[in-house]
């Protein structure tokens, strides 16, 4: 037993280059096996449901709070409980809870929504809904237009034998290239505005390369749809009988979502010098009254909200409960990759952040979309987003103008490669979630990035040339 517990002792060093770090946590001298229970958490996520698909279904709570233990065991033996109470508080806290908080208020308050009526699902009704909906994502965000518009579009397909590509361009679309004209539509984006980026930066400098990604998804969508109608037809009885004409029940709701918009605006223009401490995370009074006001909006709508349409929107807790569980082990294990990529080019990952930079120490827009881009696909696009924003300088008034392009390239890079994996962006795994409840076949984690590997890919080359050279 003696000799197990050196072995174990050794292995936990080896996470240590060297004894520096036993009194910070200075991510340019950690090493990279740090990242391992975070890879690991992805892996579980991609492979769990393909080869393990009933453990997974039961347990993938579990097998997200075993990779958090996994890192932070190790990280409070070697650098001490407190350092790791204080990196767990601060990951909780300052960043967790309020997006927790926003998803659970956004996905309660849309949930309440019911479009009366049954559509029927041709190509060119869905390219509509598809538009409506990313129309509606830069203002209520991209999690509350996919969980107003999925339930619709699903129920408007339920007659089609096939309709897993049309949720996959759902997600290309609304949950994600939707949200990218204002702070309201993308977390990364709030968080440019929480750093001083003026509201309309967004919508007049990549207006262009959204209008083109959204364009050019809508022509691809609607002749693979064609194709997919023409070949397959629609089932001869409709699950979803025909109603009378279209209308909203639980339409107070539409109030709920503004009150939703309003809060978080109201915490991004409200400058407070009130902060509290929590365990050595500061908490200030404008997001503690954006959250408190969440939840009571959260509330209301549970409590307003009849019977009959959490029944007729077939609504279960059973998305948000997914996203809960797998995103905490995702925020928790990504603490010390986050710490790396801050760390720049003396970290393990500093030949990410030299890539983003020409020779004559220039900033590259289109290494800046790229590596923003690649980094979100399996990260949290927020802190990515902040991590090259603070390479590129972090002077909001110098980004805005003399580094605009670059600004654009991070801003488009985050929102628009939050598409390329499930894990990209929150409301892809909501939305998957959803559409398998309702006996969709989704792709597999692998299988959906084929799809964006095949039609996003190709496109975010075009915009690399067109914009971002």
């Amino acid at each position: 037993m003696k000799k197990l517990r050196w072995i174990a002792l050794a292995a936990l060093l080896s996470f240590l280059p060297g004894w520096a770090l036993a009194a910070d946590f200075d991510g340019s001298q950690l090493s990279p096996l740090w990242g391992i229970p975070f890879a690991g958490l992805l892996l579980s996520i991609a492979l769990m449901p393909l080869l393990l698909p009933t453990f997974w279904h039961h347990h993938f709570g579990k097998v997200s709070a075993a990779w958090t233990l996994a890192f932070f065991l190790p990280f409070a033996v070697l650098f001490g409980p407190a350092l790791a109470g204080t990196s767990l508080v601060h990951a909780l806290v300052a960043e967790y809870i309020p997006f927790i908080i926003l998803l659970t208020a956004l996905f309660t308050v849309a949930g309440g929504i019911f479009i009366r009526g049954n559509l029927h699902g041709s190509p060119g009704l869905n390219a509509v809904l598809l538009l409506i909906g990313a129309v509606l994502a830069s203002f209520m965000g991209t999690t509350g237009a996919s969980m107003l518009m999925i339930r619709p579009l699903i129920r408007a397909n339920d007659n089609r034998t096939h309709s897993a590509h049309i949720v996959v361009f759902f997600i290309f679309i609304v949950s994600n290239a939707g949200g990218s004209l204002t702070p309201l539509g993308d977390p990364p984006l709030f968080l440019g505005f929480l750093k001083g980026v003026d509201f309309f930066w967004t919508v007049k400098h990549i207006f262009p390369e959204t209008l083109f990604l959204i364009g050019s998804l809508l022509v691809i969508f609607y002749l693979l749809d064609s194709w997919y109608y023409r070949r397959e037809g629609v089932q001869p009885v409709d699950p979803t009988p025909d109603t009378g004409r279209l209308g909203f029940d639980g339409a107070f709701n539409f109030a709920l979502l503004a009150g939703v918009a309003g809060l978080v605006l109201l915490s991004g223009f409200w400058k407070s010098a009130v902060v509290f401490d929590v365990f050595g995370t500061e908490v200030g009074l404008p997001g503690l009254v954006r959250d408190a006001g969440l939840i009571a909006i959260t509330l209301l709508s549970l409590n307003m909200t009849a019977d009959k349409v959490h029944e007729d929107n077939q609504f279960s807790w059973g998305p948000m409960a997914e996203v809960a569980k797998l995103f905490a082990g995702i925020f928790l294990t990504i603490i010390p990759v986050i710490a790396m990529l801050k760390a720049g080019t003396a970290g393990p990952f500093g030949a990410v952040v030299s890539a983003v930079t020409r020779p004559d120490g220039q900033p590259d827009p289109a290494m800046y979309f790229w590596a923003t881009g690649a980094l979100s696909s399996f990260l949290d696009n927020a802190p990515t987003y902040l991590v090259f924003f603070n390479t590129a300088g972090g002077d909001p008034a110098t980004l805005m103008t003399t580094l605009a392009p670059t600004l654009a390239a991070i801003s488009a890079g985050a929102v628009f490669m939050g598409a390329n994996t499930y894990i990209g962006n929150a409301p892809n795994l909501m939305v998957k979630a959803i559409a398998e409840d309702r006996g969709v076949k989704m792709p597999s984690f692998f299988g959906y990035m084929a799809w964006s590997g095949a039609v996003l890919i190709p496109l975010f080359i075009v915009m690399t040339l067109i914009w971002f050279r």
